[in-house]
């Protein structure tokens, strides 16, 4: 096993040299990140229809062209069915390991259709893509005190993978506040170097580790960029004082009101202020009383799938002695989510919203995929067989000379 070295590319990406699979595909997003990559996805999953109108409105794949989308149940999908890819994506769902979920772990409805994504690995048989990347939330580190998390890696360890486990913040990239956990596996893996990137694997994330019935590995990477600081004010949406998407009167005092003391006395500071700021707020019910809670720093929180009030956030502007309110945009939500030029014509606005509140964020992807997953797919790369597509391999030993 060798050191995983990072690719260095050219500003002009050139052609695509692997091929991936992304199974819970959503609105698409993995796929604008692994494409800015040179990956090629060839072939996507996912049971959501209003997903799947977006995601063929932005891309508009040519009908009978190399890309193939499985719109329905993973459960019904066979591993015969999925063409030979180098990558396989999974960001399953996240319903049932989320600290606000009902936490029922991987033994959930929604988030046991991991199984069904190995299922076909193993269906797959010898054309098993020899690396693989899943997604979800952080909160599948602690499921089930960390039994779901080492559940995860046993089982891809039965079908040859050792696996790698880190946490990434998408606050890196963009004005959002979005830790995500990513597990990677590989059939060669690179060398395990136990020291390798605290901040990608904290403490809370180094049991599986320090677990000798798994294997497991820690690819040393490049330090990703700091958390941003800022950045919320320069993606919004410049939306007239006039618009009626900003709240009336009686709905502005009503969110006023619901301020805590300390909330409230922050935001009149901002009113005060000479220039304009804009921070988001989430409704929450503390002690049985709905209320609306104000970040405090000029960066998005969380966003979320637009179920219920709670679950979308508003945007506050305040300054030269005024405080508005509204809903946040589509476009901000793309932009907060790195795809700020998708396709959002003839969608509807929860449509949209809970396509990207349910997503992974494109910058994450294209870190990940570009400083991790294109080197280790090279790494893990059968060096007899020439890939399908005409010049593929060419393609692949010029990446192999840059190294």
């Amino acid at each position: 096993m060798g050191m995983l070295i990072p690719l260095p590319f050219p500003d002009q990406p050139g052609e695509p040299v692997f091929r991936a699979a992304e199974f819970f595909a959503g609105i698409g997003l993995v796929r604008l990140g692994l494409e800015k990559a040179r990956f090629r996805v060839v072939w996507s999953n996912d049971i959501d229809e209003d997903k799947h109108d977006m995601y063929v409105r932005h891309f508009r794949d040519p009908e009978g062209g190399e890309h193939q989308f499985h719109l329905g149940d993973v459960g019904a999908v066979k591993g015969d069915e999925v063409p030979d890819v180098d990558l396989a994506w999974a960001s399953f769902p996240c319903t049932d390991v989320s600290l606000a979920g009902n936490r029922e772990g991987l033994a959930g409805k929604e988030s046991g259709t991991f199984f069904h994504f190995t299922r076909i690995l193993e269906e797959m048989k010898d054309r098993r893509p020899r690396v693989v990347a899943l997604e979800n939330v952080v909160g599948l580190a602690t499921s089930h005190k960390g039994q779901d998390l080492a559940e995860a890696i046993r089982r891809l360890n039965s079908l040859g993978y050792s696996v790698d486990v880190l946490t990434l913040d998408a606050r890196r990239f963009v004005p959002q506040s979005r830790p995500r956990l990513f597990l990677v596996g590989a059939m060669e893996p690179p060398e395990d170097v136990p020291e390798a990137n605290p901040e990608l694997r904290p403490p809370w994330l180094r049991a599986p580790f320090a677990d000798p019935s798994l294997r497991t590995h820690r690819a040393f990477l490049p330090e990703p960029r700091p958390l941003l600081t800022e950045g919320l004010s320069q993606i919004v949406e410049k939306v007239p004082e006039k618009d009626p998407s900003w709240w009336d009167e009686k709905r502005t005092a009503a969110f006023l009101d619901s301020l805590s003391e300390v909330q409230a006395v922050r935001l009149e500071q901002l009113r005060k202020g000479r220039r304009v700021s804009y921070r988001t707020a989430y409704r929450r019910t503390r002690g049985g009383v709905p209320r609306w809670e104000i970040r405090t720093d000029d960066i998005a929180g969380c966003l979320r799938t637009a179920r219920g009030g709670s679950s979308k956030q508003a945007l506050v502007r305040a300054g030269r002695g005024k405080v508005m309110v509204r809903w946040m945009t589509p476009r901000e939500y793309a932009r907060l989510m790195g795809a700020g030029d998708y396709r959002l014509d003839g969608l509807r606005r929860n449509q949209a919203l809970f396509g990207f509140g349910d997503a992974v964020a494109v910058p994450v992807v294209e870190w990940l995929a570009q400083n991790y997953l294109l080197p280790l797919v090279e790494q893990n790369a059968a060096p007899a067989e020439p890939h399908p597509a005409t010049g593929i391999e060419e393609e692949r030993q010029a990446v192999a000379a840059h190294g």
